[in-house]
């Protein structure tokens, strides 16, 4: 009994100075809007904005590219008519961000010399389209990259981090991915303001048939690992978005996004996450053929409960943060009732 008591005194101490990680006090709701065309909002992301109370649009203005003629050039850029769309109750309620998507290939390609001229030109066509797209109330003071940066582009990234900041004299945020968040000693810190930590995308769908390459739960453990605090501020986005990878004669031919329910009618489940068709069909401006098999990554709502449970419990986050779900999609969050999203943002509190 003796030896058992100072065993037990150690044990108690040691629960007593184990760190605790803080609870968010408060959180900021956002959504990402990453369509590329003359697209407007339609009934339901109205109705998601409006009913969610949504805080915050993170909304793709253009992307950047690496030309061999013509160099750094902005493509797939995003013609959405914010201020025709919104009723005066969502338009006064909306923030929105500016974002940026680089291509990697863009740090390979290029010298300091054309990153400074690319950080230049990025701040005057995010302010050339903020006048036409959009009101002063509406858009705020902050830019946000997004960047697949690898080990081998990681000076040129973080350097032209530093230019925009240097041009455009306002917040700078990135995105985040799940292993240069698990390995900063290795890939190093952005130099930003903020970074959001990008909690799905986790499993390259070439390399992995067997898991849900979007989000699969047990892959995110492997990152999120309780540790010290990030070194920036992290606010965190989710996916609220399904996928269908089409292989015809087991070659891969197009990933689909929509039409998910006319596709599971003319298919059958052969093993997990996997459907055959067995009916030819016309779905998802694609024709299928009986035999095609197709991969469902679906996202579903208990997983994203799943998600948010472990990043609760295993991530450092301040009190305030922002708490975004990709994105704001008719057709994916016809899955989901505006309560049940609504409710998905308390969870992380």
């Amino acid at each position: 009994m003796k030896k058992i008591f100072p065993l037990i005194i150690f044990v108690l101490l040691l629960s007593a100075c184990k760190k605790e990680l803080p609870k968010v006090e408060k959180v900021t709701t956002a959504f990402y809007y990453w369509k590329t065309k003359n697209w407007t909002l339609k009934e339901k992301e109205k109705t998601v904005i409006k009913n969610g109370s949504i805080k915050k649009l993170y909304v793709k203005f253009f992307e950047i590219a690496n030309d061999k003629i013509q160099g750094n050039i902005p493509v797939s850029k995003n013609n959405i008519k914010i201020n025709r769309d919104y009723n005066p109750s969502i338009n006064s309620q909306v923030t929105i961000i500016p974002c940026i998507y680089i291509r990697n290939e863009v740090f390979k390609k290029s010298n300091k010399k054309e990153l400074d001229v690319l950080a230049e030109n990025i701040h005057y066509l995010v302010e050339k389209k903020k006048k036409e797209k959009f009101t002063k109330k509406n858009v705020t003071n902050e830019i946000q990259i997004d960047c697949d940066w690898t080990l081998s582009t990681k000076d040129n990234y973080f350097y032209f981090l530093e230019k925009i900041k240097e041009f455009s004299k306002k917040e700078i945020s990135c995105t985040l991915r799940l292993y240069p968040y698990k390995y900063p000693e290795k890939m190093g810190v952005p130099p930003v303001d903020k970074a959001m930590l990008m909690c799905y995308n986790l499993i390259n769908p070439s390399t992995n048939k067997d898991k849900n390459s979007i989000l699969d739960i047990e892959e995110l453990k492997k990152y999120l690992v309780k540790k010290e605090k990030y070194p920036k501020h992290l606010d965190v986005a989710l996916p609220l978005y399904s996928w269908m990878q089409v292989f015809q004669n087991n070659e891969f031919t197009k990933v689909v996004y929509k039409d998910f329910n006319t596709i599971k009618k003319v298919t059958k489940p052969i093993k997990p996450l996997w459907l055959e068709v067995i009916k030819d069909t016309t779905a998802a401006d694609m024709y299928l053929r009986i035999g095609d098999k197709i991969k469902y990554d679906e996202i579903t709502l208990e997983t994203v409960k799943k998600a948010i449970k472990i990043i609760k419990e295993n991530v450092y986050l301040d009190k305030e943060i922002t708490f975004s779900f990709f994105h704001l999609d008719q057709e994916q969050l016809k899955n989901f009732t505006n309560e049940e999203i609504r409710d998905l943002y308390t969870l992380i509190n």
